[in-house]
């Protein structure tokens, strides 16, 4: 099969899960990148982070134009992972293969397990403490960097969980958070980072972007419990063979 054709085949499926989700898709962008197209991790993850940018920042506008992002909760959760995103972004260039491919692993891993956990929706929204938007937003940010992955199975349950919103909102704002960190952490990186085949990348994230508006019409057919499961299981696997291929 040729790489053109991967690259299309493995964005649709990104894409799909990350419209049909809300989060999480991109996780398996750089074991895609890695894996099927040849990608070394460091590129791999560099290249995750345009796929990411470009996709996130796409839907955004969606989520916008149906008011459900909380703009100042966003900026101000975004603005803490900003430092972190850049210095991650400097980290993962001096990392390892092994390393940053063994990191990956475990949190694709953390990933499914949150996937596999039941959420409560938030019914109303509370105030958000300052304090805590900052410590998230860091970790974040720091996860973005490293890995070259959105983290929006981490910045959604945050998001609900520690600052009280509303599921729908909580996804909306989590792409502004995502798109804003993924750009800071290009940023460090572009200096420093591999040289990308961007014959490969381009693809792969226009694919992305059109599997993300077919995801969101599966969402609406399929129960998102049960996509989440599946998901989970196929993001386990994944990060199984990883570990096994570190090892090995």
């Amino acid at each position: 099969m040729s790489v053109l054709i991967l690259a299309l085949t493995a964005g649709a499926v990104i894409g799909l899960a990350l419209g049909a989700l809300g989060g999480g898709g991109s996780v398996l962008a750089v074991p895609a990148l890695i894996y099927l197209l040849g990608f070394t991790p460091v590129a791999a993850t560099t290249a995750s982070l345009v796929v990411v940018t470009v996709t996130s920042a796409t839907a955004l506008v969606a989520h916008a134009r149906d008011g459900q992002v909380r703009w100042r909760t966003g900026l101000l959760f975004a603005a803490a992972g900003i430092g972190p995103a850049m210095l991650g972004g400097v980290v993962a260039g001096r990392l390892p293969a092994a390393v940053l491919t063994s990191a990956f692993a475990l949190v694709a891993a953390l990933a499914a397990f949150r996937m596999l956990r039941p959420r409560r929706a938030s019914v109303t929204e509370r105030p958000v403490r300052p304090g805590r938007a900052a410590a998230a937003g860091a970790g974040l940010g720091a996860v973005t960097g490293v890995l070259g992955v959105g983290g929006g199975f981490l910045a959604v349950p945050a998001l609900v969980g520690v600052l009280g919103l509303r599921m729908r909102a909580a996804v909306g704002t989590s792409l502004l958070v995502i798109t804003i960190n993924s750009l800071a952490a290009l940023a460090m990186r572009a200096g420093t980072a591999p040289r990308l085949d961007w014959a490969v990348i381009a693809p792969f994230a226009g694919a992305a972007v059109l599997g993300a508006w077919d995801g969101k019409r599966l969402a609406a057919k399929v129960s998102g419990a049960a996509l989440q499961r599946v998901f989970a299981v196929v993001l386990l696997a994944v990060a199984a063979f990883m570990l096994i291929d570190v090892v090995v």
